[in-house]
């Protein structure tokens, strides 16, 4: 079949806040082809930027929009998807947002792989793979920021306790702004608002940027608490802090990868870093295929992979086939407190079942789907002109 269109969306909510809550707005990219087969992807990242990687014009050979490198090119097979991602990319060397906004094609198009054969694309990676096809359920921990207060952090881990949550990550916020005694007293508020035998994990939004000395204290003050893990305490890019703060062993171990845009970023914060879970983003480091290639080096250091996802099901269905196959990966990100449209924007969304597990649904792509009607009042209208030419117009959906 062929690629007849490839067409990104941007939605909004109708006001957007300085809260790290990147489910204010987001960019949907729709491929569709000759044979009346569609899929749907999203990106993690500046959707407006990203928007612009799929429409400006040529610059030079480097410089070349995604739409061009894809329209009217063979896709039957996940081979297919290898080759128009080296093309995509290739294509667009100088363009510094490239792997961000390609992510969200990337994923459209083992959507419409996996509708085309008939399978799951977890399936499609096992084969491709050859490792086990069986998909394991996974414990999902209900990712939320920090409250403004210790006293809104407990209610908000009292909440999820009380809606039936195992596990929950607190992040961002006031998180080391206000110095240690209120952070301590954050994290104290959701383990008691969570109670003794949830998970608790502590997303430090790479607040203490490369000063891995306050990163080891804090780990060392949340111990008493029995987080799970500690979160990107530090930048991403300073992966000789992360070597620095693991190296020390801290009584609390250390998550980070978020930031990864390429697949290299990743294994330069495994391999030197020392983190003990890397958590990728579908959305960023350029889709499901390098995002499945990390899955696979984290299998060789013996360390966690866990995904992350803030953003709507759709973006959770992306990330959940990545690692589906693996029962040792047991966690799963579940953004549980986005914004109205972040939960309008699949039909089905993934539910936490009755013993608490969250399970991959065994259909064709991706397994859930676009609810255009639902997210119409959310398109945002954008032209983009150079001169008098319009390069860009946003369609309706």
């Amino acid at each position: 079949m062929k690629i007849t269109a490839v067409d990104p969306f941007y939605l909004r909510m109708p006001d957007i806040t300085t809260a790290a809550d990147g489910t204010q707005d987001t960019l949907l990219v729709r491929i569709q082809t000759d044979t009346g087969l569609e899929g749907w992807g999203e990106c993690d990242a500046s959707p407006l930027v990203s928007l612009a990687v799929y429409c400006c014009p040529m610059s030079h050979g480097n410089i070349i929009n995604i739409r061009s490198s894809l329209i009217g090119e063979t896709l039957d097979g996940p081979d297919d998807i290898l080759r128009l991602s080296e093309k995509t990319l290739r294509n667009g060397l100088d363009i510094q947002q490239i792997q961000h906004a390609y992510s969200g094609a990337e994923i459209a198009l083992w959507d419409v792989v996996g509708q085309q054969l008939n399978k799951p694309i977890y399936r499609l990676l096992a084969e491709m793979s050859g490792t086990s096809s069986t998909a394991h359920p996974k414990l999902p921990y209900a990712s939320v920021l920090f409250g403004d207060t210790p006293e809104a952090t407990y209610r908000i881990a009292a909440r999820l306790r009380e809606q039936g949550y195992r596990a929950a990550k607190f992040g961002w916020g006031p998180m080391g702004k206000f110095g240690e005694a209120h952070d301590i007293a954050l994290v104290r508020a959701a383990r008691e608002g969570m109670g003794t035998e949830a998970q608790i994990m502590i997303d430090a939004g790479v607040v203490w940027e490369s000063d891995h000395e306050t990163a080891y204290q804090r780990a060392e003050a949340f111990s008493q608490f029995s987080p799970t893990w500690l979160e990107e305490p530090l930048a991403p890019d300073a992966v000789e802090a992360y070597g620095a703060l693991t190296r020390r062993n801290p009584s609390v171990r250390i998550a980070a990868g978020e930031g990864s845009n390429t697949y290299r970023m990743a294994e330069d914060i495994i391999v030197h870093g020392g983190i003990e879970f890397v958590q990728i983003d579908a959305g960023r480091i350029g889709g499901i295929l390098p995002s499945f290639q990390v899955r696979q080096l984290a299998e060789e250091h013996g360390i966690q992979y866990v995904n992350h996802t803030f953003k709507s099901h759709l973006s959770l269905a992306a990330a959940f086939h990545v690692f589906a196959t693996n029962p040792d990966f047991n966690l799963l990100e579940y953004p549980a407190a986005g914004s109205e449209l972040s939960q309008r924007l699949v039909a089905e969304p993934f539910e936490v079942e009755s013993d608490g597990m969250v399970r991959i649904k065994d259909l064709p792509g991706l397994g859930v789907g676009v609810d255009t009607e639902a997210i119409r009042p959310y398109l945002a209208p954008v032209r983009i002109e150079v001169g008098t030419d319009a390069v860009f117009e946003q369609e309706s959906l």
